[in-house]
């Protein structure tokens, strides 16, 4: 008998495979789905039994909405731009599968995520594929006991893994939306989980009203599309303003910024051995640009990068990197 590992079993093709790698190392792979009250357990089940692997779902229902559902909800309100998927994993997905191998007795768990965690450190994946900035909230303490057997596989060759395996889910699509927002209007959806805020007036840098928006709730920083306002150029979203409910549109140019601040540090690494330059994300794309970080008596920190940023967004992440190791994370404000 192997050893007992705990893995996020979702249903789709990338944790199906690491179930399987698992299998290959000679773990013994418990599989945990972990239930958000939207999807359908199906595809899951089948991947496991198919396998012959135990299988068992676990409610996440309540934790999501505190943890998750809500702060996603009153970052909207607050004008910002949230990243659930970010704020979820180190609240809820692996806190849930880590007290299940407690229970288990197991040392460590898994999931599909394209990334590494080398002495409790986390690294980017391969490039195609990198998913390190989504698991940038995971603590030093967490990344001790967390695997990810596709940090070192691209996703085409994780596909052909599965058809090599006979996996059934071998060409399912992927998904892209937030987990508990399937049909991906994020709008309607926090229409429905509360009072939103009512229309109001898209101004210029003035004041000067161009028109009226639907509610703050519906844009975000730097969007150009769907304004509905026209003027002698294009006109993007430069600043929300919750408190007096307006918009500020103008031509983009004062979306640029050099310096950005961030809360909530997680340090992956002393900061202390602060690297002279990092490599700073501050979205989740793949656009990089070169940072000196200098941390604040307050806690936060700043990110002085060497060419200018576009639209570093209130509620995203902002993610530092010295080569493929994490340096650490923070909300942006």
């Amino acid at each position: 008998m192997g050893e007992t590992i705990v893995l996020g079993l979702s249903g789709g093709v990338d944790s199906a495979v690491a179930a399987w790698l698992l299998t290959q190392d000679g773990y013994e792979v418990h599989c945990v789905y972990l239930d958000n009250g939207v999807g359908d357990p199906a595809s899951a089940q089948e991947t496991a039994a198919a396998l012959g692997l135990p299988f068992q779902t676990v409610d996440i229902r309540k934790a999501l909405d505190t943890k998750v559902c809500r702060p996603f909800y009153e970052s909207y309100l607050r004008g910002e731009t949230p990243s659930p998927c970010a704020l979820c994993n180190p609240t809820v997905k692996f806190p849930t599968l880590l007290a299940v191998a407690d229970e288990l007795g197991a040392q460590f768990v898994a999931t599909g995520h394209y990334a590494r965690a080398e002495h409790s450190r986390l690294l980017r994946g391969r490039s195609a594929n990198d998913q390190s900035y989504l698991l940038a909230r995971l603590t030093n303490r967490q990344l001790e006991r967390i695997l990810f057997p596709l940090g070192g596989y691209e996703k085409s060759e994780v596909r052909a893994l599965a058809e090599s395996a006979g996996l059934s889910v071998a060409q399912k699509p992927d998904s892209m939306e937030i987990c508990f927002i399937p049909d991906d209007d994020y709008a309607a959806w926090l229409d429905a989980y509360g009072p939103t805020p009512p229309p109001g007036d898209f101004v210029d840098g003035e004041g000067r009203v161009l028109g009226r928006h639907q509610g703050v709730h519906h844009y975000t920083l730097g969007q150009g599309r769907g304004l509905g306002v026209s003027g002698p150029h294009k006109y993007y979203v430069e600043a929300i303003r919750p408190e007096t409910n307006q918009i500020v549109l103008g031509d983009g140019g004062g979306l640029f910024a050099q310096t950005v601040r961030c809360r909530d540090v997680n340090w992956l690494m002393p900061s202390a051995d602060l690297p002279p330059t990092v490599s700073a994300r501050f979205r989740h794309s793949r656009d990089e640009t070169a940072a000196t970080l200098f941390p604040q008596k307050d806690g936060t920190l700043l990110a002085e990068t060497q060419t200018p940023v576009r639209a570093p967004t209130p509620g995203q992440l902002a993610v530092f990197y010295d080569g493929e190791a994490m340096v650490c994370s923070g909300w942006i404000v």
